[in-house]
């Protein structure tokens, strides 16, 4: 599992997810709101099976 999310990527979705699990566990959502378990995921991760099975990468090159 090579890292394709990249840093503006991560945060983004590590903050929608965080902001999705946090309003529904405030009651501001329904249940549905806990799918931000997933973007919340992959940003901490840094792999996206989606991104992977399309061939995206969000991640910047390294240059040796």
């Amino acid at each position: 599992m090579a890292a394709n999310v990249g840093g503006i990527d991560k945060i983004l979705r590590i903050v929608a997810g965080a902001g999705l699990v946090g309003a529904t566990a405030a009651g501001m959502l329904p249940v549905w709101g806990y799918i931000g378990i997933v973007p919340l995921a992959t940003g901490l991760m840094g792999w996206c099976p989606a991104y992977s099975l399309i061939g995206l990468n969000t991640c910047p090159l390294k240059k040796d």
